[in-house]
């Protein structure tokens, strides 16, 4: 049903979560709420949904897919739009029912309604949303960020009590930043990825920024934009990595993070052509992807840095 670049999105969406429990909570002194197994399904429940997103998506999509991405294009033509909607039906349903059961495990029924927002959201998003200037890119990129603080939702707050709420509320402080993080990135990469499709887009009479402002002033919004990240990434580079001294976490944010950012800065003011915004796309993805593994490398850094 998905494409492979589809794929893709959700095995690093996964990897995203995995990588925040096994590579940052798991290293810490705590107990978490849910089993690993269990947690496998959070995960599972997470890519489902997202996977319904991207189904509904191509189903509503077809005309401006046709126009953009000819040689990607599945629905109306490898499956019918009553199969992909019954896919559709089946992933929705499979990972809301997982969140409803993880939601009783915690004991929290009420956080079920996570899901069923999330799912409801990606629904909408496909069918009005994403039409709309700017709010159909700020929707996606929050929609990303949740997928980090649900982590702490569901592992980190059940398992909170009296004696260990400041370390938990730390943890949970650091998922945040990097949910901010995510929500940065892919906000950025949104606005580029309407820029790649801005001929489908137009004659579908589609309002994004790059039709209203038009490609060059959209491109050079993103340029003033990408600044936000940048300084943010200084400073918490500054007062958390160099501070401390941890300089193999330093220099990896330097090489994997804050010089790919500032590259994509440089390039995305002269860029003009669908392929240009492509790359610029992907530099971003990479950007992201580093950017969650960087709570690996720093986790290791700090315990290497405090057995010395």
């Amino acid at each position: 049903m998905l494409n492979l670049i589809r794929y893709k999105n959700l095995l690093i969406l996964a990897l995203m979560q995995i990588i925040f429990r096994y590579g940052f909570l798991k290293l810490q002194n705590i107990d978490l709420a849910l089993a690993d197994w269990q947690y496998g399904l959070l995960v599972l429940s997470t890519v489902l949904i997202a996977a319904a997103g991207y189904v509904i998506n191509d189903i509503f999509d077809q005309e401006t897919d046709n126009e953009n991405k000819p040689d990607k294009v599945i629905v109306g033509k490898l499956i019918s739009e009553n199969k992909a909607y019954t896919i559709y039906a089946l992933l929705n349903v499979s990972g809301v029912a997982i969140g409803f059961y993880l939601s009783n495990v915690i004991m929290r029924p009420n956080f079920a309604a996570i899901f069923v927002l999330t799912a409801a959201t990606l629904y909408i998003y496909a069918t009005s949303l994403k039409q709309m200037l700017l709010l159909g890119n700020i929707v996606v990129a929050l929609l990303l960020s949740l997928s980090v603080v649900i982590i702490g939702i569901f592992d980190l707050f059940p398992a909170t009590n009296a004696t260990n709420q400041e370390v938990m509320a730390t943890l949970f402080s650091i998922l945040l930043d990097y949910a901010i993080f995510a929500f940065m990135i892919n906000l950025l990469r949104e606005i580029v990825k309407d820029l790649e499709d801005f001929d489908g887009d137009f004659k579908q009479g589609m309002s994004t920024l790059a039709i209203v402002l038009g490609v060059q002033k959209t491109a050079k919004l993103v340029f003033v934009l990408s600044f936000v990240p940048i300084i943010a990434l200084l400073i918490y580079i500054n007062n958390y990595l160099v501070a401390h001294n941890l300089i193999a976490a330093t220099i990896y944010s330097f090489v994997f993070i804050l010089g790919p950012m500032l590259y994509f800065s440089i390039k995305i003011w002269t860029a003009q052509s669908k392929t240009d915004f492509q790359i610029l796309s992907k530099v971003l993805k990479w950007i992201l992807f580093f950017g969650i593994l960087s709570i690996l490398f720093i986790t290791l850094n700090i315990k290497y840095h405090a057995s010395k």
